[in-house]
C-alpha cells in the first residue's frame, strides 16, 4: 500500500476501536500463508493472533481452499428461507455429532455477536411460549459477548469496553466473577454472590449465559471447572437454561474441543463461531436442545422469530465442513498440548519480571497481565520491526497462535513478549 492509500485509509475506514481523528497505525497485508503475514513492503510477520482466534489452521490452507473453489463453482450463496443445500445439512450433521446429545437443533447466522442474540431471542420466545414473560438473563461480571445490544447487555455493564452504551441496554444479573482459577483450589465462597440472585430472582431469570473457563475481552481469565459443575446444578434445579457462548473457545483453543468438557457438563444452548471456518468466512450457528425448539415451535407464535440473509451461506458451510474433516484427524490435540508446554516454559519465568502482575496459560492460549496499561501504537512498532503481529488490550499482552506453528516460530512470539517488558515506553 502506498503513502496515498494509507492516507485514504486513515481517512475514510473505520478500524475497530479505532479513532477517525487520531486512528491507530494500520499496517498493509498484502497475502498470508501458513502463520504468516505479509506486509506491502515485502516484510513477513508471524501472527500471534490468529486473526482473533480464527485461523487455528494458518492461512492458505490448500484443504480449505479446494473446499472453497469446489464450492463456488456450484453457487456461492442462496436463501435460506424455504431453500436448503448439500453443505448447510453436512455442517449441521457434522455439529451434532460433535456436540453432546441433547444439542440436535442449529440455528446459522453470519456472526457470533448475532448467534448470542439468537440465543438470547430464543429464551425469551421459549418462555413466552411457556406464558411468562421472563427476559433478564444472569451472567458474570467481566465477561463478554459480542458487540451488538442484546449481547452488549449481557457483558459487564461497568468494566467492559460497552459501557458507554448503559442508559441503552436492558438490565440484567450480573454476580461476581469467580476468583479460582483454572489450576488453583475450588474456593466455594466464588458462587455467593450467584447462588444469592439465582435463589432470589429465579422465577425472573430466562436464562445463564457464560462464557465457559476463559472469561476473554473481559481479562483473558481461566476459572475453575467445578465452577460450571455447580451452576449446571443450580440452572437444573430451578428450570433455567444455560447458554454457553464458545465463540471464541470453541474448536480446540483450551485443549479441549469445547470449553465447557473441562467441567464434563452440558448446556441448552451452544453459541459457536470465529474458528468454525478456520478463519476463511464469516459463520456462527446457535445450537440448541430439542425441548426449547419445540417449545417456540409449539407456541401461538409457531416459529422463531429470525432469519439473517446469508444464514446457512454455502460457501462458508463448505468450508466449515472442510476445517471439521481436518479437526477430526485429531492432530490439533496434539498441536495444542505441544504450543501448552512450550508456553509454559517461555512464559512462566515472566512471573518474576518486575513489569508483570500475573502470567495464564491454557491450552494454546497464552497471557501475561502487566502492571500498567499497554500503549498499543508504540508496543505494536516493535512487534512487527520484530517479525511478529500481536494486538495487546488494556494491561493484557496475550496470544492465540495457529495450532500449526512450529516451537522456533513460536520462540520469537514469546521472545518478542519478554523484549518489550523490559522497555517502560511501551506503557502508560
Amino acid at each position: 500500500m502506498n503513502q496515498f492509500d494509507i492516507n485514504f485509509d486513515y481517512q475514510h475506514i473505520w478500524h475497530p476501536y479505532s479513532s477517525m481523528i487520531n486512528p491507530l497505525p494500520c499496517y498493509s497485508v498484502v497475502s498470508a500463508k501458513g502463520v504468516y503475514l505479509k506486509l506491502n513492503n515485502g516484510k513477513k510477520i508471524i501472527d500471534g493472533m490468529s486473526s482473533w482466534w480464527s485461523a487455528i489452521h494458518g492461512y492458505n490452507h490448500p484443504i480449505l481452499n479446494k473446499a472453497l473453489k469446489k464450492q463456488i463453482k456450484k453457487m456461492s450463496h442462496v436463501m435460506f428461507g424455504g431453500i436448503t443445500h448439500p453443505s448447510a445439512t453436512a455442517l449441521a450433521r457434522k455439529l451434532i455429532y460433535l456436540t453432546p446429545k441433547n444439542l440436535d437443533c442449529v440455528f446459522f447466522s453470519d456472526s457470533g455477536s448475532v448467534a448470542i442474540e439468537v440465543a438470547i431471542k430464543m429464551l425469551i420466545q421459549y418462555w413466552q411460549a411457556l406464558g411468562q414473560k421472563r427476559k433478564i438473563f444472569l451472567t458474570f461480571r467481566h465477561g463478554y459477548h459480542g458487540d451488538t445490544f442484546a449481547a452488549m447487555s449481557v457483558s459487564d455493564p461497568k468494566n467492559s469496553i460497552h459501557k458507554i452504551y448503559n442508559h441503552f441496554l436492558p438490565k440484567n444479573f450480573f454476580a461476581d466473577s469467580p476468583i479460582s482459577s483454572f489450576h488453583d483450589k475450588w474456593n466455594e465462597n466464588d458462587l455467593l454472590s450467584f447462588q444469592k440472585i439465582i435463589k432470589t430472582h429465579s422465577s425472573k431469570i430466562a436464562g445463564v449465559i457464560l462464557e465457559p473457563i476463559v472469561q476473554g475481552v473481559g481479562g483473558m481469565k481461566f476459572y475453575h471447572p467445578k465452577c460450571l459443575k455447580k451452576i449446571k446444578i443450580l440452572c437444573d434445579y430451578y428450570s433455567i437454561p444455560l447458554i454457553f457462548d464458545e465463540i471464541a473457545t470453541g474448536f480446540g483453543r483450551t485443549g479441549k474441543l469445547f470449553a465447557f468438557e473441562h467441567a464434563n457438563i452440558v448446556p441448552d444452548i451452544l453459541c459457536l463461531g470465529k474458528a468454525i471456518t478456520a478463519g476463511t468466512l464469516t459463520l456462527a450457528v446457535t445450537i440448541s436442545s430439542r425441548n426449547i425448539a419445540d417449545t417456540i415451535s409449539n407456541s401461538k407464535v409457531g416459529c422463531f422469530m429470525h432469519g439473517p440473509t446469508y444464514m446457512g451461506n454455502p460457501l462458508a458451510c463448505a468450508v466449515a465442513n472442510a476445517n471439521i474433516k481436518i479437526l477430526q484427524k485429531n492432530e490439533w490435540k496434539i498441536q495444542v498440548s505441544k504450543i501448552e508446554k512450550q508456553l509454559c516454559q517461555d512464559l512462566l519465568p515472566l512471573l518474576n519480571h518486575k513489569n508483570v502482575v500475573d502470567v495464564r496459560i491454557l491450552g494454546a492460549i497464552g497471557v501475561v497481565e502487566c502492571m500498567r496499561i499497554v500503549n498499543i501504537e508504540s508496543i505494536q512498532k516493535f512487534f512487527v520491526k520484530n517479525g511478529v503481529w500481536i494486538r495487546p488490550f488494556k494491561q493484557l499482552i496475550y496470544i492465540v497462535p495457529p495450532y500449526i506453528i512450529n516451537s522456533k516460530e513460536l520462540s520469537i512470539l514469546t521472545k518478542s513478549i519478554k523484549e518489550a517488558l523490559d522497555n517502560p515506553l511501551f506503557f502508560i
